[in-house]
């Protein structure tokens, strides 16, 4: 589906997404209008779904992050998932294997908003059966 230029593009984004054609061409070695033509080619084809930012929750109040493993009545396992992708402060929603049916991100201000987003926003999802928060102590690698 995508060339090693291609791959060496997502590369090049992915520790910069705001860099422009034009920076992309010169650390690439190529022209601006390859650059170009290849980004949209990709965007279009959604190998880039969108570009983002990765913020540092501390900095804008938001110091308490928990990884939240959830259980479900398997019947309404995605209708769940969506309710749950539905809450402002979840900022990552899957359903995944393993331990947990649906994994999900939540950044509160600390503990005490973090226990009610879980206790009446987590909890009152139709079909949940159990809640395993895990806090984050310390990010290694966005």
């Amino acid at each position: 589906m995508i060339d090693e230029i291609d791959k060496k593009i997502i590369e090049a984004l992915e520790e910069n997404s705001r860099a422009t054609y034009k920076e992309l061409a010169k650390k690439l070695g190529m022209k601006e209008s390859t650059i170009r033509k290849r980004v949209l080619n990709l965007i279009e084809k959604e190998v880039i779904k969108k570009f983002t930012i990765i913020v540092d929750p501390s900095k804008i109040g938001k110091n308490a992050i928990a990884i939240i493993g959830v259980e479900v009545d398997p019947s309404i396992l995605l209708n769940a998932a969506q309710k749950l992708s539905e809450i402002p402060e979840a900022k990552f929603v899957a359903t995944s294997t393993g331990d947990h049916m649906i994994m999900m991100e939540v950044w509160a201000k600390d503990g005490k908003e973090l226990t009610q987003i879980i206790s009446e926003k987590i909890a009152k999802v139709n079909g949940i059966k159990r809640i395993c928060p895990s806090i984050i102590l310390e990010r290694i690698k966005e």
